[in-house]
């Protein structure tokens, strides 16, 4: 009997039901098996479980309403994509196809093919009022070939189809004319460039701190690919199949399946916490996700991290496993002809670039041929990668790795040797990472893979942040890089060990996590590895300084005032020589730079290097000479002032208003360029402003000179907040005659599009919202980030006398937002604090600025506490 007729006495033996009694079915249902999923165990079983009854369930719901459609009698309605594997996460798209016998061209609504066209858009109407949130499109079989030649993905849907009611026959002539136009090489290309477009969207990486769990690399359309790729090629819808035809190992489709399982858990999870469709486990919601796993937050880790270290543990082998199966398949498609095989040594072979393993079973043979692996793609010249082979007797050689592995001295040796290579570190230790042997060796860097950083600015998990730095040093050493960053690569070229910057890049980070110092506890581990590794003890010395002292650096380079003798000859004090300074020096800046695209900038490279030739100066015997400085500085910007034809002595008028620390503070080019803007105006009663671009190379730099007021900072803060500028550094001075002379450092999105005229703005708006006697406008409440409402950082505020308990030092520590300096600096303003410098340090999206300020509210401590409340509350 045709299915037609089947499914029609069917349709007369089930009651029809009113729209409004669908809806109800359609709505209680879901929520039920929802909440059943949510109330359960936290399992790869419930979550396929869900998947496949929500699918059950919205088949008959649509053979319902398909029966009350009055649809001709040998159309057929077929589940297409995920719906069409009968997997329906909680909140994603119902994709179908009506597939229709003949053509439904436009055509006069009496005619029989209009009526069958206003009861397609009847069905597809009611679908959306009864809640169902369908996909759908109307073809005919001849439509569906056409569009599947036509487009790689809609011809993949059409591959994942599943019969729903109507006519099988129609049905099956459409899945064997699919099947019929389907070339296995080609669907492979397409689906692979398809991928890789996919990856690059999404940063490449499985380690996104945001990722996608279905698009992401790592994520559940890496496996569909896979299963799409093999079908094609008749290789085997499911991992079992797969592995019954040789694809893939028995334990590799156990690994595929527990990974899928726990995707797609989390995925299911993600859709129930958000109520909604939402495949990124963004900050918003990864807490409550990781709740709802049974994840508690302690006093070490975030219930996130915990939840978010699982995720990238299956991606990884995910990513892992795909490469894998994605060369297999190519090789099955395409032959094993295609590549030429040129023995390396006994053990490996070239083969088209590839490293690969004269045998399968030469890690279980040879365990030492693990790291021997890495060290022969370093070695040979044109090597591109690991092949499938080698790539799967790693992944199947991981439990070799063990503390007798660890502790083999000839593995200690080859590991060294590795580092100690002349090139190639970068690419050998990101593929021992990418293949889990780093964190087999080195098992104190297992510890920290996929460990998230929530500290604003961080960007990277930490053993992908650890690999950029370690990068970033290596850079320093190549001839071809050398325009990045030209001093870090001059003092490069002269350091004769650059393995010893490679092994304090590794362990700067690897303790952290733990809770405690992460740099002392870092020190402990990389003494310890030292010793383990034979490296000498001056050598190990210095690693293990590098490793404890990382931060310093940049800690005193943004945070305190480099003008003062004092704060160099401490730093002097602390690194000791010029060999501990170059090489903190060279890690601090890879570090930086390592940490996000967004904190690193040419005015923080600035003031590394200020401290850098400073400190270098204090280490070679040269004691701090204020006065010659001085000098020098004056001297040379008198022959700036010549250049641009001013008559000398002509600087006199403003320079002695001016005393020392202006000068400490300010180079020979400030003081010149200053000098040309106040020309005939030092005793102007109106605000002077004037703009440059700014000279280290980012931004501009802004003067302000005017009649000092209490207010000053507050409107200068104010203006730059409403015009999109970020402010990185402030030098504030006030001159004998009582005028403020300030500089700022400020950058915009706006500074590449006629920069001329933005300076030409600011020059002019600026001068007039500084004349104005308005009171200061209330602060606007600021946009906070996605991740400073998920990552708050809590405001800190510290007030301390300096040294010379002359002035005060206010140290302030909050999360980034719009407008926040301005929030400050009236604060500032309301309480008459006069502030004499300013550093602002904004680490992605948490500020740490600090400020030298006096003001008579500072020496009472009822008023000081007053100001501190304030400070906070505005911080918050």
């Amino acid at each position: 009997m045709d299915t037609a007729v089947v499914t029609e006495t069917a349709a007369a033996l089930r009651p029809a039901l009113p729209l409004p009694e669908l809806r109800r079915l359609v709505r209680d249902g879901r929520l039920s098996l929802i909440d059943q999923f949510q109330r359960g165990r936290a399992s790869a079983p419930a979550a396929s479980r869900l998947v496949r009854l929500l699918a059950e369930h919205t088949d008959d719901v649509l053979a319902q309403l398909w029966d009350q459609s009055g649809l001709p009698k040998g159309a057929a309605l077929v589940a297409v994509g995920g719906y069409g594997r009968g997997e329906l996460y909680p909140y994603s798209d119902v994709d179908v196809l009506l597939l229709m016998p003949h053509d439904l061209a436009p055509a006069d609504t009496t005619s029989v093919v209009g009526d069958e066209r206003q009861h397609v858009e009847a069905f597809i109407t009611a679908c959306w009022d009864i809640g169902l949130e369908i996909g759908s499109s109307v073809r005919t079989v001849d439509e569906c070939v056409a569009e599947a030649l036509a487009d790689v993905t809609t011809q993949t849907a059409m591959l994942e189809c599943r019969f729903l009611c109507g006519s099988k026959r129609l049905f099956e002539q459409f899945r064997r004319r699919i099947q019929e136009v389907l070339d296995p090489a080609e669907f492979m290309i397409a689906k692979t460039l398809e991928m890789r477009q996919r990856h690059t969207k999404y940063e490449d990486t499985p380690y996104s701190l945001e990722p996608n769990c279905k698009e992401s690399p790592g994520g559940l359309r890496d496996l569909q690919v896979l299963r799409w790729v093999a079908g094609a090629a008749g290789l085997g819808k499911s991992w079992s199949e797969m592995a019954s035809k040789g694809l893939i190992t028995r334990f590799e489709a156990r690994q595929l399946q527990r990974n899928e399982g726990l995707l797609r858990l989390i995925r299911a999870r993600l859709h129930t916490v958000a109520k909604r469709r939402e495949d990124r486990l963004v900050f918003d919601l990864q807490t409550a996700v990781a709740e709802s796993f049974g994840y508690a937050s302690t006093a070490e880790r975030r219930a996130s991290e915990a939840l978010m270290r699982r995720y990238y543990w299956a991606a990884k082998a995910v990513v892992q496993l795909n490469q894998i199966l994605m060369l297999n398949i190519e090789e099955r498609i395409n032959g094993m002809h295609d590549a030429a095989m040129r023995p390396i040594n006994a053990k490996f072979f070239d083969r088209g670039g590839m490293i690969e393993v004269a045998s399968d079973d030469l890690y279980e043979k040879d365990p030492h041929a693990i790291l021997e692996t890495f060290l022969t793609f370093q070695q040979s010249v044109g090597a591109k990668g690991l092949s499938v082979r080698t790539l799967r007797a790693l992944y199947n050689a991981r439990e070799l790795m063990d503390a007798k592995f660890r502790a083999d001295p000839e593995n200690r040796r080859l590991f060294m040797e590795i580092l100690q290579q002349p090139r190639g570190q970068t690419h050998a230790l990101r593929l021992m990472n990418d293949t889990s042997v780093l964190g087999r060796y080195l098992w104190v860097f297992r510890r920290i893979v996929g460990q998230m950083q929530h500290d604003l600015f961080h960007v990277y998990t930490v053993d992908q942040h650890i690999l950029m730095v370690l990068r970033n040093v290596r850079r320093f050493f190549i001839p071809e890089h050398t325009h990045e960053y030209p001093f870090c690569s001059q003092l490069a070229a002269h350091w004769d060990r650059p393995w010893v910057l490679f092994v304090a890049a590794l362990f700067h980070d690897v303790a952290k996590g733990r809770g405690g110092d992460h740099s002392d506890l870092g020190a402990i581990e990389v003494r310890r590895f030292c010793r383990d590794h034979g490296i000498d003890r001056d050598d190990a010395k210095l690693i293990e300084f590098l490793v404890q002292e990382h931060l310093t650096m940049s800690r005193v380079a943004q945070k305190e005032d480099l003008s003062d003798p004092e704060v160099i000859r401490t730093f002097a004090e602390r690194v000791r020589d010029p060999r501990r300074l170059t090489g903190l020096y060279l890690l601090t800046v890879s570090d930086i730079r390592g940490t996000s695209p967004k904190v690193w900038n040419a005015w923080k490279g600035k003031l590394l290097e200020d401290l850098y030739r400073s400190t270098l100066r204090a280490l070679g015997g040269s004691q701090p000479n204020n006065a010659a400085d001085i000098e020098m500085r004056k001297q040379e910007a008198r022959q700036m002032l010549a250049l641009h034809s001013m008559l000398p002595g002509s600087q006199e008028a403003l320079w002695q208003t001016l005393d020392l620390s202006y000068f400490a503070r300010h180079d020979s080019g400030e003081i010149a360029w200053h000098a040309r803007s106040l020309k005939k105006r030092v005793d102007t009663v109106t605000p002077v402003v004037s703009a440059r671009l700014s000279p280290v190379g980012e931004g501009l730099q802004v003067m302000v000179y005017a009649p000092d007021r209490p207010d000053l900072f507050a409107r200068i803060c104010g203006y730059f907040d409403s015009g999109q500028f970020s402010i990185l550094d402030a030098r504030v001075h006030t001159t004998r005659a009582g005028y403020a002379l300030d500089t700022f450092q400020v950058i915009t999105p706006y500074i590449d599009q006629a920069y001329r005229d933005l300076i030409v703005m600011v020059e002019t708006q600026l001068a007039l919202a500084l004349a104005s006697d308005k009171a200061l406008p209330e602060p606007g409440t600021g946009r906070l980030s996605r991740r400073v409402k998920s990552f708050p950082v809590a405001p800190r505020v510290q007030l301390r006398p300096d040294e010379k308990a002359q002035r005060w030092l206010l140290s302030v520590s909050a999360s980034d937002r719009s407008g926040l300096l301005y929030r400050i600096a009236r604060v500032l303003a309301q309480h008459r604090i006069n502030l004499q410098l300013a550093k602002i340090s904004t680490l992605g999206e948490r500020v740490e600025d600090t400020f030298l300020v006096d003001g008579a509210a500072l020496q009472h401590n009822r008023s000081q506490i007053e100001f501190e409340t304030e400070l906070l509350a505005a911080l918050a």
